[in-house]
Formats: C-alpha cells, sequence, structure tokens
C-alpha cells in the first residue's frame, strides 16, 4: 500500500497540482495586498473613510463600537465592508485567472494548429495497390 502511495504522489499530475495550489496561495497575498492596501484605500477616500474594512452597520443594540473587531465582540454586525473587501479580492483574482487561462488555451490552440499544418502528407500506397489499380483501370475501359 505504501508503493502505492509513492506511485500516486510521483506522478506527474499530483505534483503539478501541489505546485498549482503553492503558487495560487503565495498570488493570494498579493492580490489580497493589492486590493488591501492599493485599491481599498482609494475607494474608501471616495466614500469618506479610509479603512473600507470597518464599514458596518450594528445589528444588535449593545453595539456602539466604532471598529469592526469590537463591534462582532459586542454583538452582531453587519460587516458590509470587510465583504465588499473579500468581493474585490475574489474579482481581481478570478479575473487574473480568466486571462491565464485564456492566454494558456490561445497557446495550445497555435500550438494545435502548428501540429495540424506540421502533417505529412498519406504515404504513397504500396506497389502492390498500385498494379492492381492500373489492373481495374484498364478492365474498366474494356
Amino acid at each position: 500500500m505504501l508503493n502505492e502511495f509513492k506511485t500516486f504522489i510521483a506522478r506527474g499530475n499530483v505534483m503539478d497540482l501541489a505546485v498549482g495550489v503553492i503558487i495560487g496561495a503565495a498570488f493570494s497575498k498579493i492580490v489580497d495586498s493589492v486590493v488591501n492596501d492599493l485599491i481599498m484605500p482609494i475607494v474608501g477616500a471616495i466614500f469618506g473613510g479610509f479603512d473600507f474594512s470597518n464599514y458596518f452597520l450594528p445589528l444588535s443594540s449593545n453595539v456602539n463600537a466604532t471598529s469592526l473587531a469590537a463591534a462582532r465582540e459586542q454583538g452582531a454586525v453587519f460587516a458590509y465592508g470587510n465583504f465588499l473587501t473579500v468581493l474585490i479580492n475574489f474579482l481581481i483574482l478570478a479575473w487574473i485567472i480568466f486571462l491565464m487561462v485564456k492566454g494558456v488555451n490561445k497557446l495550445r490552440d497555435s500550438v494545435d494548429r502548428k501540429k495540424i499544418e506540421e502533417k505529412p502528407d498519406a504515404a504513397p500506397p504500396p506497389e502492390d495497390v498500385k498494379l492492381l489499380t492500373e489492373i481495374r483501370d484498364l478492365l474498366k475501359t474494356r
């Protein structure tokens, strides 16, 4: 059973998946930074605040805090600012993945077209087939 597991892990697909997950996790941190450090401050400035992730609506009369973390400790809140930040993160990440997949598909299509264009012509028929074809043609003319 251990050997089967080693064979499974050593397959290229599993290793490719592992590399993809690791790179995806690192890339997600970059997208988080772009959203939190570059985009959300601009959006926050437009809407009158610099920390957009702290926008919330209290759902309990006990909540009177000004930060989201403190408000969550006091009671239920509707954290729409945090949700919008996460939504923007997702949309940016989805857009980048879409562009990457589109690029890979375009590259794959061009490689496939080259393979089709480079496909050699059909091999000439063997001598016996040529001879039989000539005999057939001669018999047709009679």
